[in-house]
């Protein structure tokens, strides 16, 4: 069987604008604000493409009847999981909604955090206004981390960085937010939902401690399955693809079943493409422009692009502090996409954004036929 891809190739402001004669001519993807009227079926034969058509919803079922049988399962499948809408998450007494763009917001506990410089380590009191600033700001989620995974950052020892993200989750939890723990170790994360946490953000896909999986599927909590190349202590390294879009999208599909196959909830699965690790700024640029493929697994989507470094190598170099204007149109490429959580440091004007967005979608939405002078 070759691999299959179902790439959502055109981007529509809603299924009004594509609507003909045969019905809508555009679907929403994943259950967000986000629809596609024209897609590619790829086929791939290990490193090498062996077919490409593009096709209507129209015309979906003619495109998939020409296929193998293995390979038409499969493009059924997507089909589905495209159009699939996402039940919320539920954290606590909280629950995330995922019919519009969401915003997490970074709480980075560390001494060498690359955004912030270390602000909120070892300062409760910043911590604590820093947190209800970006809940006051709209924040739906709190993402607290203790350790840098920064390229070329020392790793943390797993009773230093408890120590630092537990005080952490008990002042934001204090506040009533939804919260998750950024880490890769069982131990962190079963430190952080005892202490009042509700979601876990593994950065290696419940890879790196063979523990994670067993913990979450205990906790029943969401659980976010980013992409990184390096599965030990080097989450960057080993990064070199020949389609960094197909291997990506193969190993986040792989990371779902395992997790699934584990006892976790499909329901509870949120996956993330990991802009930054691993990849170079062309592997990066290709997988923003195919994030609605993603969409294709069947998950709700999380992007964390917020102050990288691809703002800087596409600019002037700007440190992170300085990277807001191009942190925002990643964001909002991400929400043309589909993309149900952004994972950012700079809250107020994301979320912003975000409302100027809707209110641009909600009047593209629209039924056209009931505008005066419509004929």
């Amino acid at each position: 069987m070759g691999s299959v891809y179902l790439h959502p190739v055109t981007l529509a402001s809603g299924p009004q604008a594509e609507a003909g004669e045969h019905g809508p001519g555009a679907i929403r993807l994943g259950g967000s604000m986000a629809y596609a009227s024209r897609f590619a079926l790829v086929l791939r034969d290990g490193e090498r493409v062996v077919d490409r058509s593009l096709f209507g919803p129209a015309d979906a079922e003619s495109a998939f009847a020409g296929l193998g049988p293995l390979e038409e399962g499969e493009a059924r499948r997507q089909w589905a999981n495209l159009a699939r809408v996402h039940a919320p998450l539920n954290a606590g007494e909280r629950v995330i909604r995922l019919d519009q763009p969401q915003v997490m917001g970074v709480l980075n506990v560390t001494p060498d955090s690359f955004s912030d410089g270390g602000a909120f380590h070892e300062d409760p009191e910043a911590l604590r206004a820093h947190a209800a600033a970006m809940l006051e700001a709209g924040a739906a989620i709190i993402d607290i981390g203790g350790e840098s995974t920064r390229p070329g950052a020392e790793p943390t020892f797993e009773a230093e960085e408890i120590e630092r993200v537990v005080p952490a989750v008990r002042t934001c939890a204090a506040m009533g937010a939804a919260i998750s723990v950024d880490s890769r170790r069982a131990g962190v994360l079963e430190q952080g939902l005892s202490a009042g946490a509700h979601i876990a953000n593994d950065v290696s896909a419940l890879r790196y401690d063979p523990r994670s999986l067993e913990l979450v599927a205990q906790y029943e909590c969401p659980v976010v399955l980013m992409h990184a190349p390096g599965a030990g202590a080097d989450l960057h390294e080993g990064g070199n693809y020949t389609d960094v879009v197909s291997e990506v999208f193969d190993f986040l599909r792989l990371a779902r079943e395992k997790a699934i196959g584990g006892g976790i909830a499909e329901a509870n699965i949120v996956l993330d493409p990991g802009i930054g690790f691993g990849k170079s700024l062309a592997d990066n640029l290709a997988l923003l422009n195919a994030l609605p493929l993603f969409h294709a697994l069947g998950s709700p989507l999380l992007v964390g692009v917020s102050r990288k470094r691809m703002i800087g190598a596409l600019s002037h170099e700007e440190g992170p502090q300085d990277r807001l204007a191009g942190s925002i149109a990643l964001a909002v490429r991400a929400m043309e996409a589909g993309v149900h959580i952004l994972r950012v440091h700079d809250v107020a004007e994301t979320v912003q954004a975000r409302n100027v967005w809707r209110g641009l979608r909600d009047a593209a939405l629209t039924d056209f036929s009931q505008l005066p002078g419509f004929d």
